[in-house]
This record gives C-alpha cells, sequence and structure tokens, in this order.
C-alpha cells in the first residue's frame, strides 16, 4: 500500500518513491540508488506503467526531488505516449506463439477455449486464426489466462525436459509466474520459473528461456561459460535476446482487467 508523507514521499515495500504534480496530475516515481550511479538517469518502464529515478547512492532526497520536478512534464509525456492496454474480451487480437489470434465469443459452444477458423485483420489484413471461447462473456478473460498457462506449461515442460535431457540432468518441475522484471529464474536449489507471457511470444524465444534457466543449473551465474552453455543449447540465443530486448515489454499490455 502507498503511503504519502508530509514531505511528499511515499513508502512501498521498503522502497521510495518521490510525488510530484503537474498540469493538475499526480505522478509518483519510484527511487533506485546505485552505487555505480554518477548521475540521475529518469526511465518510463512500460510493462509497470510507471517512471523510475535511478540516483547514485550517495545523492540526497531533495536533490532527487529537484530533478524529478524539473523531468514532470517529460515523465507526465512519457506515461501518457504508453500503448493502451489490451484486455482479454470478444474482438480483441492478441498473440499465440508468436501468431495473431482473434477472441471470438462463442457463448452458445460447449467447452472453455480452442483455436478455430482462420480470420483476416480488419486493420491489417494479415491472417491468423479466432481463439474461440465459450461460456458467458463475464468469464471470458478468466478462461483465456487459464488456457494461456495450461499452453505455457505445456510448452515450458517440454522444453526444459529437452535440454535437461541434453545435459544429463534430472526433469526439473517447472513453475508459472507474472513477473515484470524478469522472464525466468533459477533458485540454488535448481527451482525453475517462468512467466506464462512467454507463449505469446514466437516458439524460439520460449526455448531460449527455457534453455537459459536449464544452464542455470550448471552455472548460477552470468559467466562466460554460463553463455557458452546457454548457446549450446540454442542456437538462437542472440535472437531471442533481440526480440526480447524489441517487443517483449509490450507481452504486458495483453489481458489488463477492464
Amino acid at each position: 500500500m502507498l503511503r504519502l508523507r508530509r514531505d511528499g514521499l511515499a513508502k512501498t515495500a521498503g522502497s521510495t518513491a518521490i510525488t510530484v504534480t503537474h498540469g493538475g496530475e499526480t505522478l509518483t516515481v519510484s527511487l533506485r540508488r546505485l552505487a555505480s550511479a554518477r548521475r540521475f538517469t529518469l526511465r518510463v518502464r512500460f510493462a509497470a506503467r510507471d517512471a523510475v529515478l535511478t540516483m547514485p547512492a550517495r545523492a540526497s532526497l531533495r536533490e532527487a526531488r529537484e530533478f524529478t520536478e524539473r523531468h514532470a512534464a517529460w515523465i507526465a509525456a512519457r506515461l501518457r505516449r504508453l500503448p493502451e492496454t489490451i484486455p482479454f474480451r470478444d474482438g480483441a487480437v492478441v498473440p499465440l506463439r508468436g501468431v495473431d489470434h482473434s477472441i471470438a465469443h462463442r457463448p452458445d459452444a460447449r467447452g472453455t477455449v480452442w483455436i478455430g477458423t482462420r480470420f483476416a485483420h480488419a486493420s491489417t489484413e494479415i491472417a491468423g486464426f479466432d481463439l474461440c471461447v465459450a461460456g458467458r462473456r463475464e468469464h471470458i478473460h478468466r478462461r483465456i489466462v487459464d488456457y494461456l498457462k495450461r499452453e505455457a506449461r505445456r510448452d515450458l515442460e517440454q522444453a526444459v525436459e529437452r535440454h535437461t535431457r541434453a545435459l544429463g540432468l534430472p526433469a526439473r518441475s517447472v513453475g508459472l509466474r507474472d513477473t515484470v522484471s524478469r522472464w525466468g529464474s533459477c533458485s540454488a536449489t535448481g527451482s525453475l520459473n517462468f512467466s506464462w507471457r512467454l507463449v505469446m511470444a514466437p516458439p524460439f524465444v520460449l526455448d531460449y528461456l527455457a534453455a537459459h534457466e536449464v544452464a542455470h543449473l550448471e552455472y548460477l551465474d552470468h559467466s562466460d561459460r554460463f553463455w557458452t552453455l546457454t548457446r549450446r543449447l540454442c542456437e538462437e540465443t542472440d535472437r531471442a535476446e533481440a526480440w526480447l530486448s524489441a517487443h517483449g515489454a509490450h507481452l504486458h499490455k495483453f489481458g489488463a482487467s477492464e
């Protein structure tokens, strides 16, 4: 929960944020102290739809506030330019394994979610497929999310099993998350977790993330040995990294609640 203080600071779960006003709008900017930082740096995060100010470790909160106030117009403009979110609803176009699908509500049909007939996107004339959803309209969001999670788990479990087999390691369990800061993780005990949104990306991206986290079972770091192993498991490592850098954040715009 966000608690505003008299000095204009906000405390959120152990972190600090600054609130400033611009054009009658209140902007909250999270602060991130970094020992290696030599100057103040502002960025707007697409996935979290917020602003973050990275600051030198020894900088004062007064300096951070003054810097934020000088750039309030820039922050507000960048936040306004963020792409609109796309709820899972009838007619919405969402990607599945890198291919656009149009959500098609089928209230009288049996079942839950299935891939249906080909469609033509009116604005782009690009061919895709229908993602059909049975049941009541208010259940569309939940059913689409459940379907995507099931598909993500199946794809990730298969990829993890394939990469662990290549290393001669036992198969590992796969956990699903919906984090904005990372696409996958490997704990010190070997537990693998992934963002279920990877099922919306092209298959080579999901396969790369599976290889990346399996490689951490051997090297729990990002050393040269780790990257050599990752590239041996997945030849498209560099291509997948480039795709995530260019398009990964956009996967978070899908599925916003209405």
